[in-house]
């Protein structure tokens, strides 16, 4: 029996846009937005999204998080440093994540479920080992590697459910102590708060935070301190070339 050969990178892509779910490319082996402006850049569009792996048909696969695309709670593993597992263990528990779509084996040896999307901003439980990709994030897809290591898919549960109610999460495992924002709006715009975010900002996100940090900074009348959220980025490892383009387009960003 022959085998069939593996679907190509472009096609899963296309079988996430016919979802609904906007999609975009990142570097080969990366997390790192192969895209102008990230996450922002993603599209259903088949056009463009064939274009994309044309040029680069190596490069992974990433979903833009929060409707129309998916919530996605990222269950991490660190090691020595704990991992969310007994956290996911008392969500399930609860029925908090019978609404999911799908779980999937990332890379670093932790869980991505999938929920129907919604407008709730990315947030996160670091204690708990649990960060919650929704608006104004990104998840890489499988079949994306990192470190020759795949996402694999480990469950497709079906037609979606109930989304994931963060305040449900957070009460349930943190009562009477808030998440952490990843970019909103309860971050103050305050210029040296707001660089101190930025270098906080972990992989994944740097693009759509700085790209965030930079909007409120404009918006707020703090335009001078562009160089200084760039300066931020730049220690919390964004590349040069993606700062300067995501800056570039909150500077062309409408106000919101």
């Amino acid at each position: 029996m022959t085998r069939a050969a593996p679907k190509s990178m472009s096609r899963h892509a296309l079988e996430y846009a016919r979802r609904g779910w906007p999609v975009f490319p990142c570097r080969p082996g990366g997390k790192e937005p192969a895209t102008p402006h990230g996450y922002l850049d993603a599209s259903t569009d088949p056009d463009r999204i064939a274009l994309w792996w044309h040029r680069r048909p190596d490069a992974n696969l990433a979903i833009a998080t929060g409707a129309p695309g998916p919530d996605v709670l990222d269950v991490d593993q660190h090691g020595e440093a704990g991992n969310g597992f007994a956290a996911w263990r008392q969500l399930s528990t609860s029925g908090l994540t019978v609404g999911a779509i799908a779980v999937v084996a990332t890379p670093g040896g932790g869980l991505h479920a999938y929920f129907p999307g919604t407008a709730q901003p990315s947030r996160r439980l670091p204690r708990h080992h649990l960060d919650f990709k929704a608006a104004g994030g990104y998840v890489l897809a499988r079949p994306s590697q990192i470190g020759g290591k795949p996402y694999r898919l480990l469950a497709e549960l079906g037609p979606p459910g109930a989304a994931l109610a963060w305040d449900a999460v957070t009460r349930l495992l943190d009562p009477g102590r808030p998440d952490l924002p990843r970019h909103h709006a309860a971050i103050p715009a305050d210029p040296a708060r707001l660089a101190n975010w930025v270098a906080r900002l972990e992989e994944g996100n740097r693009n759509s935070g700085l790209f965030w940090a930079a909007c409120r900074a404009i918006e707020s009348g703090h335009a001078h301190v562009l160089g200084d959220l760039a300066a931020a980025a730049a220690t919390a490892g964004l590349p040069r070339s993606e700062i300067t383009r995501t800056i570039a387009s909150a500077r062309r960003s409408p106000p919101r």
